[in-house]
């Protein structure tokens, strides 16, 4: 069977050499200087100026909306908009931190939300912040969403997990927004087996955020900013490693995933066009073929694809596929399907089906699902989901 995801990390023989010497020969394995290396290497692939690792992509999520807490720039209360399909931990922290989550509908011609639908829910629900999930590498028109939220004041905060290295006018996606976050998981772009980034332009939110993942205390926050922090509260050299400032957690990611993404991102660019040649490949494929529906993306420069999404028209069209791919490929629905549906959501937000009755994600959520795409298919294995395709 032709599985989701190839492997542990790309490259895998040599990596897991470089791993084994690693661990032999490490002087350190909490946060140390892979994961400082990691960090720095990483923002300046990214085209960001700050880059805050932490333990995952999901710590990722709850560690920005902390920092925006503690910042003032969101409160308690607050309506933050989201995309309806996405990931339980883009709305779960929203709940966790007293923020009012409101469900924002997708186009089905991308699976992603556009300004359309943004434009509705900055005038409807006063959005304070819209958290974007650019869903399965792809997007809609973040460009006209960025002025959206500039002119209406709105933070805009893009979800960039799935999305590593894809491109919309000349910008990568996680670059549109005041930050962004990514996830290392072993079944995304390059694995550090769990981890996740913070991305950011803005200084004040990565010294918020690096005090938000680890205690509250300032130990990774540059001299200058220490020294500022310890004479306004009046801390004396002695106490200073171990006070805490703010509001934090523990979200220290360790030096063996700092090991691994700098491992990993020696190879993202390679991993970011393979991606995408494979899902052009597989699209030219699937373009001939009638009863479901595949993304858009003649406005996109690049589209490191997540993997190979289908909504079907029907529910007997679904089962048809399902049917073909059990036991040749391994298949699943579109990542969390609609979040109004979801238990957790409606047993704490019971009225939202009808509130916010989102029907284009109720559609992928019910006839939705997705192939394999990773940078280590073989030739043999395209060929045969191509002739899947074709024959759907």
């Amino acid at each position: 069977m032709i599985r989701l995801i190839g492997g542990a990390f790309y490259k895998e023989k040599k990596t897991r050499k470089e791993l084994a010497r690693f661990i032999q020969t490490a002087d350190r394995f909490s946060f140390s200087r892979e994961c400082l290396k990691f960090e720095k290497d990483f923002a300046a692939w990214q085209g960001r100026k700050y880059a805050i690792f932490v333990n995952s992509g999901s710590s990722a999520n709850l560690a920005l909306f902390q920092a925006l807490l503690n910042l003032g720039r969101l409160k308690r209360g607050d309506n933050v908009g989201f995309s309806a399909v996405t990931w339980s931990t883009n709305v779960m922290p929203l709940m966790n931190l007293g923020l009012t989550p409101i469900p924002i509908d997708i186009e089905l011609s991308t699976l992603n939300i556009g300004s359309k639908e943004v434009e509705k829910a900055i005038k409807k629900h006063k959005i304070k912040a819209l958290f974007i999930t650019n869903l399965l590498g792809f997007s809609h028109d973040l460009g006209r969403i960025k002025k959206l939220c500039k002119k209406n004041n709105v933070l805009l905060l893009e979800d960039n997990c799935e999305s590593l290295g894809s491109v919309e006018g000349g910008v990568k996606l996680g670059n549109f927004g005041l930050a962004s976050t990514f996830s290392f998981y072993i079944g995304h772009h390059f694995s550090t087996l769990e981890g996740g980034m913070v991305t950011t332009d803005d200084k004040a939110l990565a010294d918020a955020m690096r005090l938000v993942r680890a205690h509250g205390w300032d130990r990774h926050l540059d001299e200058k900013q220490q020294k500022k922090l310890r004479s306004v509260h009046g801390i004396e050299d002695f106490h200073a490693l171990f006070t805490f400032y703010d509001v934090a957690y523990n979200l220290r990611p360790c030096e063996i995933q700092g090991f691994l993404g700098n491992v990993q991102l020696r190879y993202a660019d390679e991993i970011v066009r393979r991606r995408e040649n494979t899902y052009k490949e597989f699209i030219r494929k699937a373009s001939q073929s009638k009863g479901y529906g595949i993304p858009r993306i003649t406005h996109m420069d690049t589209i490191s694809a997540f993997a190979l999404p289908i909504v079907c028209s029907t529910r007997e069209q679904k089962n048809k596929v399902i049917a073909a791919c059990k036991g040749v490929v391994e298949i699943r629905p579109i990542v969390g399907g609609s979040m109004v549906a979801q238990p957790f959501f409606k047993k704490y937000y019971p009225k939202a089906p009808k509130e916010f009755p989102c029907p284009n994600a109720a559609r992928v959520h019910a006839h939705g699902l997705y192939m394999p795409i990773h940078p280590d298919m073989t030739a043999k294995e395209k060929s045969i989901i191509t002739e899947l395709l074709s024959s759907l």
